[in-house]
């Protein structure tokens, strides 16, 4: 397996990057250092150790604070559109690198080469977004009720803001939130996740020469490295006004509550449990190749993967048929093919969860139609491809009101009218995409009312996986409420201030009071 990785140019990707064997895992910019425990960077692709980095300490994270107050001060200064072009040199960069970078992200996360190359087209795409979003940072103006006066509403950057990444996106997420955050005049300090620091320190290359070009502060991007411990400083942390975190649930209660605790603000994107319903007037060719992507793709490790699909008793067997010979169908191994459909799980604690789930999935009384299991053998010798599984189950099972990052899909019935199919969709606590296979207008525009589908994304003929940057991601209930991204996201990034000018010679006082001296 290093073999073919060489073949396919990781190494040479790593060079590229400016990600050599041992690394420093925290960063001010240009500035590389950190004085924690080492950490290894495991392939899921071939088990082998791509780098190490050093976490970041409590004393090397006061280090990266003094850097971001400091760059804070001056980068707000600057006009947006000056901003803007700063993150249109990035995005410039980006297209340069991103072979490489899409090379990275597969083999040190594990989804397919086209995935990565996928990946980092978001991070130009949202770049492009917020280019133009820096001529748009508009505010209100309302009419006074007082004669001479005006008001109106402005926004200004909130400060250093934190982002908490996931190893599933390990660069896309990042540049999601910094991208708008830049816009606006903050600076930000990231934690990648402890699975993919590789990624992490490749994008904070790219930026800081994009910054060092432009003779800017190195403290506008700045990395930390490390697992919970390391995240703690931030969430902590009153110096920083918004935490950006993705994770599980778990993980979002737990730094919801610590951020609240200290009046800070939160933006959280968690778990999913997505579904799509499948109705009697559902084009089937259309309605496979939805539910398959979304539900083996990334190895069913995307927060927006297909975990249910809920489908009319009428058609349900010719859906099923479809479903269990397209899975057939499907190629598992090295994820720089491009030949193979499905790559490996991050780790084998993630094959752990994966076979814990359909354990428990034929205790309750699933019954398999596609087996899955754990693939050993040549070119598995990573221990992390597993094939994909499909379970017929019931919506009341507990493991099907849990999330498993897996490729796991569970066949769901309904009958009668839309309104049963979508009340098993929302009977989760997740709330994060969904989507409806119809042909039948009503059905669609009832999925879409006020009394359908309640998660943050409700697609039509389309399926739950993957999302343009043009509108707001994220989801509602336990998933978390926070939106990143397109349409208005940028508000989260932003303080709003709202202003009143008297430009009379007189006080009027607030509801008519009084005050004659």
């Amino acid at each position: 397996m290093a073999e073919t990785a060489t073949a396919f140019g990781i190494h040479e990707a790593l060079e590229i990057l400016g990600v050599k064997e041992i690394n420093q895992g925290t960063s001010t910019g240009m500035e590389a250092f950190g004085s924690g425990e080492t950490i290894a960077s495991f392939s899921p692709v071939d088990g082998s150790i791509i780098g190490k980095v050093t976490t970041t300490t409590e004393a090397d994270y006061e280090k990266v604070m003094e850097a971001a107050g400091a760059a804070f001060r001056s980068w707000r200064l600057l006009p947006a559109p000056q901003r803007g072009e700063i993150v249109r040199q990035f995005g410039d960069k980006l297209r340069e690198v991103k072979e490489p970078l899409g090379k990275l992200v597969s083999f040190e996360m594990g989804k397919s080469y086209q995935e990565g190359l996928g990946e980092v087209q978001e991070m130009i795409d949202i770049c492009d977004f917020a280019v133009g979003l820096s001529r748009q940072l508009h505010g209100l103006t309302m009419h006074s009720e007082r004669p001479g006066h005006r008001m109106y509403e402005q926004y200004h950057p909130l400060g250093i803001v934190g982002i908490i990444s996931a190893f599933n996106f390990p660069v896309a997420v990042w540049s999601w939130n910094t991208a708008l955050a830049w816009i606006c005049g903050d600076v930000c300090v990231w934690k990648p996740s402890e699975k993919t620091p590789l990624c992490g320190i490749a994008c904070q290359n790219i930026i800081a020469e994009v910054l060092k070009t432009n003779n800017l502060p190195e403290g506008i991007s700045c990395l930390i490295n490390g697992d919970y411990r390391v995240g703690e400083f931030m969430t902590h942390d009153k110096r920083i006004p918004l935490i950006s975190a993705t994770g599980s649930i778990r993980m979002g209660k737990i730094v919801a509550q610590a951020v609240a605790a200290r009046l800070g603000k939160s933006l959280l994107e968690l778990g999913g449990n997505n579904a799509i319903i499948v109705t009697p007037d559902a084009d089937i060719k259309m309605t496979i190749i939805g539910a398959v992507f979304g539900a083996v793709g990334t190895a069913g490790q995307r927060c927006t993967s297909t975990r249910r699909l809920i489908v009319h008793e009428s058609i349900y067997e010719q859906v099923k048929n479809a479903l269990v010979d397209a899975y057939q169908q499907l190629r598992i191994g090295n994820p720089l093919d491009e030949n193979n459909h499905v790559g490996p799980l991050i780790d084998t604690a993630a094959v752990s969860l994966y076979e814990k789930a359909l354990e428990k999935a034929r205790s309750e009384g699933g019954r398999l139609l596609m087996e899955g299991g754990v693939l050993t053998g040549d070119g598995y010798e990573s221990g992390c491809y597993v094939k994909p599984a499909i379970v017929e189950a019931n919506n009341a099972f507990d493991i099907v009101q849990e999330e498993t990052f897996a490729p796991i899909l569970y066949l769901l019935k309904y009958s009668g009218e839309v309104e049963n199919a979508i009340a098993q969709q929302n009977d989760v606590v997740q709330g994060l995409s969904s989507a409806i296979m119809t042909n039948n207008l009503r059905e669609a525009e009832r999925f879409l009312s006020v009394a359908g589908s309640d998660c943050g994304i409700a697609n039509v003929n389309i399926g739950t996986s993957g999302a343009e940057i043009g509108g707001a991601f994220g989801g509602e209930k336990e998933t978390g409420g926070g939106r990143e991204s397109g349409s208005d996201a940028w508000k989260i990034y932003m303080r709003r201030q709202t202003n009143t000018i008297n430009y009379t010679t007189a006080l009027p006082l607030a509801q008519g009071i009084k005050f004659d001296l």
